[in-house]
């Protein structure tokens, strides 16, 4: 998410914006105020520092809260307060944000608070700057650290010293970091970002007690400790998580307003109430779609996507509504996504890395037509880059000259590359997550790269191993999929900034001395066509390096029941839990 920066595996085909609405579970006598959710992928843990996928940014959520959030309704996208009580002021040159913190916010009672005889305690600015330093701990070496690398004074030189010492001293001073009192935080930066304020909405940004991750140690992964709407009760990454009403909790009330549309649907009927409107959350970890799907069908779960083998028999060619879902009075939301799938060309490799005519012909030798049809139902776009409809620097009318088609152009590319019909070439080592629907498509790109003569070696790996290898930049080839942490297309190009290499972002593990300057550039430049340009020249870049075959750009299609209140698609869905609820009435 994380938010977020948010990384998926190449089959999460529209789950992630509902990863958290449906479950398997049975029936409980709860009163029908539970939310049975799941997770489509084994959750690694709770810890915001390494929540750097949907799905463990999803589940921290639930109990840590950042500076900032989204506001739930509002479309465009809209940042509002969360831990602090206003939106920041921010200095004339853009470099210094001032925050003052919302009064009397606790974190959850837990035994990690000696102090206070397991009480929660008041959360204060210098809880944040642990935060933030603990992000940039080289002996913690956090995948999240991006999100502010280079980019807070000071911090980055903190970083280099703490990682020649023996340990790690949080109470050495960062200039761009100082509580000028107990509850006013400032930040300043090395230079104007117009995206930095994204960040402090973003997972990886989220406020934990030290006292916790000091008495927890390696477990603190396993006992999250937050102020967020709920607290967790029982955790078991690979089965199942259960989440109860945060009793401490502080006020916070349904949205009021939101856009055209939102009363009629009945989206602001529980303006004024306070949050969360749910009392119990259960999320089970279900990795195969059908089980989700059958559950639904039958009433079991609030809401689920729909796989692609049942998509024909949900929805009509019209892309509508099913008339027996209907008659059920099943709900369909539907929405373009800020999001593009990829696979991914590991460029530490020696093969890939130094030879830009395979990737070319690997890359015309993907059709992206019948992968649309098959795998998405025709609810998609090609990709002719990173950037997805809907944010500035995409351009409808561009082509990629090498996401067209054209068999006998890569068989040509890959003569070029010193390889004609493969010959010479040993098989390729793709990374892959273990599922049928990952399973289905592994067998589609083996065909297409078999037609020009290239063989794939698979390795199936479950999600938290899959990340581990690539973070490793362990194999040669893998997909992925990027959903937007924040609406602006340098979330989706930073993906390539020399920096992000993994166990940053840069899964591809890319560097290009000329795109990093064109990317150090943009950051500096508010949204103007200027901004724009640079977007776009950044893109034809890696167009031509070929560092990943660009996929497609979806639609989100979701399923609720009647008795599910509040839902709404939302990309930086994280939250939204705290804002759903069941009818009982109807539920019966």
């Amino acid at each position: 998410m994380h938010s977020f920066h948010i990384r998926f595996g190449f089959a999460a085909v529209a789950v992630f914006a509902l990863a958290s609405l449906s479950s398997c579970t049975k029936q409980s006598d709860d009163g029908g105020n539970t939310l049975r959710l799941v997770t489509t992928s084994k959750i690694k843990g709770m810890d915001p520092a390494f929540a750097d996928d949907l799905y463990s940014g999803t589940e921290t959520s639930r109990v840590y809260e950042g500076l900032l959030q989204y506001h739930y309704l509002k479309r465009p996208y809209e940042l509002i307060p969360n831990l602090a009580e206003a939106m920041p002021e921010i200095a004339p040159d853009g470099k210094v944000y001032t925050f003052k913190l919302r009064k009397g916010v606790v974190f959850q009672d837990d035994v990690a608070f000696k102090d206070t005889a397991g009480k929660g305690r008041e959360v204060t600015a210098d809880d944040v700057i642990y935060s933030f330093k603990r992000l940039a701990d080289p002996k913690l070496n956090s995948s999240g650290w991006w999100v502010f690398d280079g980019k807070i004074a000071g911090l980055n030189e903190w970083r280099e010293t703490q990682a020649k010492a023996t340990t790690v001293d949080y109470a050495a001073a960062v200039g761009g970091l100082k509580a000028t009192d107990r509850y006013t935080l400032r930040i300043q930066l090395n230079q104007r970002s117009y995206q930095f304020i994204y960040a402090l909405a973003m997972s990886f940004a989220y406020v934990v007690p030290r006292e916790a991750v000091d008495h927890y140690g390696k477990e603190f992964l396993n006992h999250p400790v937050g102020t967020g709407p709920f607290k967790m009760t029982e955790f078991n990454g690979a089965s199942k998580i259960v989440y109860v009403r945060n009793p401490t909790y502080r006020k916070e009330v349904y949205p009021s307003e939101g856009e055209a549309g939102d009363k009629e649907a009945g989206l602001l009927e529980d303006a004024g109430k306070p949050l969360p409107l749910a009392d119990k959350l259960v999320v089970s970890v279900i990795v195969e779609s059908q089980p989700m799907w059958l559950n639904f069908l039958a009433g079991k779960l609030d809401a689920t996507s729909i796989p692609k083998d049942n998509f024909s028999t949900a929805i009509t060619p019209t892309k509508d509504l099913s008339p027996d879902l209907k008659a059920k009075n099943v709900k369909l939301h539907k929405s373009p996504s800020l999001d593009v799938t990829h696979e991914s060309f590991n460029m530490k490799d020696p093969l890939f890395g130094k030879n830009k005519y395979l990737r070319q012909a690997l890359s015309l030798a993907h059709n992206t037509g019948p992968l649309i049809e098959t795998f998405y139902n025709g609810q998609a776009v090609a990709a002719q880059g990173p950037i997805p409809p809907g944010l500035a620097g995409y351009d409808a009318g561009y082509k990629n000259p090498y996401r067209q088609f054209d068999l006998e152009k890569a068989k040509a590319m890959l003569a070029k590359a010193g390889y004609p019909g493969g010959k010479g070439l040993d098989p390729i080592d793709y990374a892959t997550v273990t599922n049928s629907t990952s399973r289905q498509m592994n067998e589609y790109l083996s065909k297409a790269f078999a037609d020009i003569g290239v063989q794939l070696k698979i390795n199936s790996y479950s999600w938290p191993e899959f990340q581990s290898a690539v973070k490793n930049k362990k194999g040669q080839m893998w997909g992925f999929a990027w959903g937007a942490d924040y609406p602006d297309a340098e979330n989706f190009l930073q993906l390539f900034y020399s920096k992000n290499v993994s166990p940053g972002p840069n899964d591809a593990n890319y560097q290009n001395p000329a795109y990093d300057k064109l990317y150090e550039k943009s950051l500096t430049l508010r949204d103007s066509p200027e901004r724009t340009k640079v977007y776009q020249d950044m893109q034809k870049m890696l167009v031509e390096d070929a560092p990943w075959i660009f996929g497609v750009h979806r639609v989100t299609f979701a399923l609720t029941q009647p008795w599910l209140k509040n839902y709404k698609l939302h990309e930086f869905d994280y939250t939204r839990a705290k804002y759903l609820r069941v009818e009982p009435s109807l539920k019966k």
